[in-house]
């Protein structure tokens, strides 16, 4: 499952938002925008206005969003717990 955070240099938001992420063991790639230009500018075209901006399977935002970072880490668990009981049924 990708997740990716697109940040910026020495944004406490980007930051909070990764360190949140990390807490929970969500593993998650970063895209530093200050240098992916083209990157930004796809960004701000689809109307983000405000680092970081996430990117997971279940939604998309942007700034530092706890609420949201939690209810990432249910889904990932459920999904988590899903495939699991998925693979024990196939063995069974």
């Amino acid at each position: 499952m990708g997740i990716t955070v697109f940040d910026k240099p020495n944004c406490p938001q980007c930051a909070a938002t990764e360190r949140r992420l990390a807490q929970l063991g969500i593993e998650f790639d970063v895209v530093d925008l200050s240098r992916n230009p083209q990157t930004l500018a796809q960004l701000v075209d689809a109307g983000y206005r405000q680092a970081p901006v996430v990117i997971t399977p279940y939604a998309t935002w942007s700034g530092h969003r706890p609420d949201l970072i939690d209810d990432l880490a249910q889904q990932l668990e459920a999904h988590r717990l899903e495939t699991s009981a998925a693979q024990q049924g196939r063995m069974a």
